[in-house]
């Protein structure tokens, strides 16, 4: 078994899910505390439009933006040096692009169920915004947060559509698991493609594990609260 697929997996996953993260809690935040409803409405449909959308059509957009004709693709080409498509980092791209929704939408339920009373205490006790949300919000929310990490993680290794319209499949350079295990029942090497299912199931028992212990510490202390 060729481990490069599994490598690049490994390595797009572990790189696309910490700017999902960071990328996922600010922007939850700020929609979070948006007191215009229409607005907020508007805003969180697009944000989580890639969660609905078929990843091929989430892929044609991508090309749509870095395609080498395109002007954003023409301008990182031309003035930086630096082709998107058909590279690793487009396979970064596709996986936090089709990731996010996942990790904000975790991470925004999560920011909202935390009781305003405290928030409110920690203000009139004098504590800054950073330290209110440092010390109060994050970590009341803490197991929310990290299940849309953890399932942000494994969408980004799962990712197949996307990836294979802007990155492609390219041996040892952009072919990832899911793509592996395409190519080998493709050319009839079904020994092949179970040994990388076998790895894709494996990684997801892991995850959802993971995943259904963070949702239990939740249960435990939202029981605490009550």
């Amino acid at each position: 078994m060729n481990l490069s697929p599994i490598l690049i997996s490994i390595k797009t996953a572990s790189v696309s899910i910490i700017v999902t993260f960071l990328l996922g809690i600010f922007i939850a935040i700020l929609i979070a505390d948006m007191k215009y409803g229409k607005l907020k409405i508007l805003i969180d449909g697009i944000l989580t439009l890639p969660l609905v959308l078929p990843p091929t059509v989430v892929g044609f957009f991508l090309l749509f933006i870095f395609g080498v004709k395109r002007p954003v693709g023409m301008f990182l080409l031309e003035f930086l040096s630096i082709k998107i498509v058909f590279s690793w980092t487009s396979t970064v791209i596709a996986a936090v692009i089709v990731s996010f929704p996942l990790m904000y939408r975790s991470a925004r339920g999560a920011f909202e169920q935390v009781d305003k009373d405290l928030i409110s205490a920690g203000r009139t006790l004098g504590m800054s915004e950073r330290k209110i949300f440092w010390r109060v919000i994050m970590p009341n929310a803490l197991p929310g947060v990290a299940s849309g990490g953890i399932l942000a993680f494994a969408r980004g290794l799962g990712e197949f559509g996307a990836t294979a319209m802007i990155a492609g499949n390219i041996a040892d350079k952009t072919r990832t698991l899911p793509l592996a295990i395409y190519s080998e029942v493709a050319s009839g090497n079904m020994e092949g493609a179970y040994s990388y299912v076998l790895v894709v199931i494996i990684v997801s028992f892991v995850v959802l594990s993971l995943m259904n212990y963070f949702i239990m510490k939740q249960n435990k202390y939202s029981n605490k609260g009550v």
